[in-house]
């Protein structure tokens, strides 16, 4: 049976001594985590390891010997090192020696009972960089070309490894300059990791989260408050894309001012991925609030909205002229034709009225709306939306009303066309069931077939018409949500990690021969393997708060022929991850 040695590089020139790691029987493999150097008390080491269990729940032991022969007179040590395996009670006694002024490594071991090398078992030295391994996050494998026990076999393996390493924290926060009386060497021999700011910053993040979470748990009573539950006040506040969006990052913020420690790393990962969500949010939406008062841009803006909107009109009433004419050579009912191009004529003349009424204070609103901005890009963009769904608010009438009557056509013409076959629809069973008629039903029901039938092709133009406008305005708020939605549900934080230290999010390992030679161990270097960065945006994408129709598109245009309305609205209580 092969016997794994995984051997962290930053130990390669520790001087000699004993190693300390984790045995796994099941993988018939040894993870050395550090080397305890001379001079040691075997007593003493005991009770540090036994210290050490008791606080990362590993079973840390004394594994083997490490010989460095830099230098000759430690030449002699590899008889004494050899002898520390009747101290300390492991099986089988692992022994590494680094051969002075060669690039060979020589790794046997011992049985206690026999004392003599077991030639028979081949030993394969793995390095690791301990650093990146502690650090790394293992990610289950996601590859569905090979089987799935054999994924989950190796994954359990890999993990078994990695999960040591990571909890054994507390066997690296000693270093070369620590009075205790066990030197040890590790990836923090030289000196504790650790950043001034980042200290600071956990200091004051404490107060930070307390005076949040109180401005957080005001603003909860007041949005719950009765007031913003009677009629104008719940429709309004349902329907309107800033208020969803205001309440999504209010459930951010909370969520970021928890001081419930995160159980695991997707825990922690998406508090991340939302703090920095958060930052470059509000980050976009203060550059794009000192970019509007900039040079009076907003004054602009007002200036060219009422010309803007009287073009818009114009352009409408245009193509209500050309309707109520010989649209592209067809021949309309001139009376329904008439009577619905002057119905909405008269529409737009009242929404052209109501835009010059508003004119003189188009320009406060659009100053204290670009105030927002400072609550993020998002908030913004949600206000955009809205706005364009106030200023199309005619256009959507328009649909509304198309739509209604060509319905009631279709849904008529089919209840008469089932007449004629003697069958009617049954309500109570949901189905089609037969029917018999005297003569004056059918008499009546031909000549309200033949009316509505003749007066199709003039609604079904109109229809057409405003349901193409709608479906434009649709188009530009969909685009405009999309973007919302990237900005919400991107997980910058981890694109990031994976952009600088791609070893932190680990998918597997590979492994490079470093060195193979006859009567020597082979000697391997592993490497993590990174995920893509669409596994990354896959695992840690955060939920989105947007709801769009579940509709296929065989039911969107199914709705579309029969004319049934299609609301661009949100739905509660259908969360989208």
């Amino acid at each position: 049976m092969v016997l794994k040695v995984f051997f962290p590089l930053c130990c390669s020139s520790a001087e000699s001594g004993i190693l300390i790691g984790r045995w796994i029987s099941e993988q018939n493999s040894a993870v050395i985590l550090a080397v305890v150097h001379f001079p040691f008390i075997p007593a003493q080491v005991k009770q540090y390891l036994s210290e050490v269990q008791q606080v990362t729940k590993i079973n840390v032991s004394v594994l083997g010997s490490w010989s460095n022969s830099k230098q000759e007179k430690e030449e002699s040590l590899s008889e004494f090192l050899g002898d520390l395996g009747t101290i300390f009670p492991h099986e089988p006694w692992i022994q590494i020696s680094k051969e002075r002024d060669s690039t060979f490594w020589s790794c046997s071991t011992l049985q206690k009972q026999s004392n003599s090398p077991k030639e028979e078992e081949e030993v394969v030295l793995v390095y690791y960089d301990q650093r990146k391994v502690m650090l790394s996050h293992l990610h289950p494998p996601v590859d569905t070309t090979t089987s799935t026990d054999h994924k989950a076999d190796n994954a359990s393996k890999l993990a078994a490894i990695f999960d040591t390493v990571a909890n054994s924290k507390i066997l690296f926060m000693t270093d070369r300059y620590d009075d205790g009386p066990i030197k040890l060497t590790h990836w923090q021999s030289d000196g504790v990791e650790a950043s001034i700011i980042v200290e600071l910053i956990k200091q004051a993040s404490v107060p930070a989260c307390m005076l949040l979470t109180f401005l957080l748990s005001l603003i909860s009573v007041i949005c719950k408050s009765r007031m913003l539950k009677f009629w104008p006040l719940s429709f309004l506040w349902s329907k309107l894309s800033t208020s969803e969006q205001l309440g999504h990052r209010l459930q951010h913020l909370q969520v970021i001012s928890s001081n419930k420690k995160a159980q695991n790393q997707i825990q922690l990962m998406r508090k991340a991925n939302i703090f920095v969500s958060l930052l470059i949010d509000v980050a976009l939406g203060i550059l794009l609030m000192s970019w509007l008062y900039r040079k009076n841009r907003i004054g602009h803006l007002a200036d060219a909205l009422i010309p803007v909107a009287d073009h818009i009109a114009k352009e409408l009433q245009d193509l209500l002229q050309w309707l109520m004419g010989a649209p592209a050579g067809l021949k309309m009912n001139r009376a329904l034709d008439q009577v619905l191009g002057r119905f909405f004529l008269y529409h737009i003349h009242l929404w052209i009225s109501y835009i010059h009424l508003m004119s003189p204070f188009i320009e406060m609103i659009l100053w204290h709306v670009g105030l927002s901005a400072c609550l993020g890009l998002t908030v913004a963009l949600c206000i955009l939306s809205d706005i364009i769904a106030l200023l199309t608010f005619h256009i959507y009438c328009f649909y509304v009303y198309g739509a209604r009557l060509y319905c009631l056509k279709i849904y008529g013409l089919s209840s008469l066309w089932r007449l004629f076959r003697g069958k009617k629809w049954n309500v109570l069973r949901q189905r089609v069931d037969s029917c018999s008629y005297d003569l004056d039903q059918l008499f009546i029901g031909t000549l309200l077939f033949t009316i509505l039938l003749f007066l199709l092709p003039t609604t079904a133009l109109y229809y057409l018409v405003f349901t193409l406008l709608r479906l434009l305005v649709v188009v530009v708020q969909g685009l405009i949500h999309l973007l919302v939605d990237l900005i919400d549900s991107l997980p910058l934080y981890s694109i990031i990690l994976r952009l600088c230290r791609s070893y932190r999010l680990a998918a597997g390992v590979k492994f490079r021969v470093l060195e193979q030679k006859h009567r020597k161990p082979l000697r391997l270097l592993m490497q993590i393997n990174p995920l893509s960065y669409g596994t990354v945006i896959q695992t840690y994408r955060l939920p989105t708060y947007s709801y769009y129709p579940k509709d296929s598109w065989t039911s969107l245009c199914k709705k579309l022929f029969f004319g049934d309305l299609i609301y661009p609205w949100k739905h509660k209580g259908e969360k989208q991850d």
